[in-house]
């Protein structure tokens, strides 16, 4: 799968976005350590292991370089950056039943909002699925030449 990268420094407003995020009773924010065993765990019911792996990653960091989305204390959603690479987004997911809601988009913007704040002006998103949503979603553009890219040998 191939890479996409995003120009940082010309991300378009989200506040639309999250208000009607935020008007559906569902909040986004940052991570917080504490919460590991939730998040982890979320992950490894509806996504994979090595998601898992990643999250740890991303609660370490500082400051913490992972987004979650709740409604009435329960994780809807997750994205991560700066996990697999510096500057990468990724891995991200919303459980079957929120999709639909913004979440996946929203998540998207905080992170790609994150990596700019601690300087970036371009971000990898690695090995993309779905090429569409990301280039409406935030004008990501292949990168020629990046498949397999730094997934090329990976342990299973």
């Amino acid at each position: 799968m191939i890479d996409m990268l995003v120009r940082l420094y010309d991300l378009a407003d989200s506040k639309e976005l999250y208000d009607k995020i935020s008007t559906a009773g569902i909040t986004l924010r940052r991570a917080r350590a504490f919460e590991k065993h939730t998040i982890t765990a979320f992950a490894a019911q509806h996504f994979s292991p090595k998601w898992v792996s990643e999250i740890e990653v991303a609660l370490t960091r500082q400051p913490v370089a992972c987004y979650i989305a709740t409604r009435d204390r329960k994780i809807l959603g997750f994205a991560c950056y700066d996990t697999t690479m510096r500057g990468f987004f990724g891995p991200t997911g919303v459980s079957e039943d929120a999709r639909g809601l913004g979440l996946g988009k929203g998540l998207l913007m905080k992170s790609l909002e994150g990596l700019r704040d601690t300087g970036f002006a371009y971000a990898i998103i690695g090995g993309v699925g779905p090429k569409e949503f990301y280039a409406k979603a935030c004008g990501a553009i292949e990168i020629p030449g990046s498949d397999p890219g730094i997934y090329g040998d990976i342990l299973p």
